[in-house]
């Protein structure tokens, strides 16, 4: 039993860090921010922003 609650809690983290649940939860501490729609979207934008500021060509 205690191998499947291993089992568990590492399938958990590992789906948390594929949904940006722990990077978002890290970017809360970071700025000293509550969860809210507000932060979410300052999380978002910053994330995406730094992922599609360079355009790539062809």
């Amino acid at each position: 039993m205690n191998n499947l609650r291993k089992i568990g809690r590492t399938l958990l983290a590992l789906l948390r860090e594929l949904g940006d649940e722990n990077a978002y939860a890290r970017h809360l501490k970071t700025h000293g921010r509550e969860h809210s729609a507000a932060a979410w979207r300052h999380f978002q934008e910053e994330r995406l922003g730094r992922k599609y500021k360079n355009a790539k060509c062809c």
